[in-house]
């Protein structure tokens, strides 16, 4: 599994996120190096994190036992 090119955002917890439109998985950095693959998340959805006013709060709300995911 490869990762995309991660995105920089502005959180407290999260360091980066980046997107696979071909696999439709969303992967997401946490500030301690963790990083997590959210699978099929529909791109709009991930647009929606990119641009929430907290991204955290919208991981936390539109992802976390929403969509299947692994740490890697």
């Amino acid at each position: 599994m490869s990762i995309p090119e991660m995105q920089p955002v502005s959180s407290s917890n999260i360091a980066a996120v980046g997107y696979d439109p071909d696999t439709e998985n969303a992967y997401v950095e946490f500030l301690d190096g963790s990083t997590y693959a959210y699978k099929g998340v529909p791109e709009y959805e991930f647009n929606n994190l990119l641009t929430a006013a907290s991204v955290g709060s919208y991981l936390n709300r539109s992802f976390k036992n929403v969509y299947p995911y692994e740490r890697l």
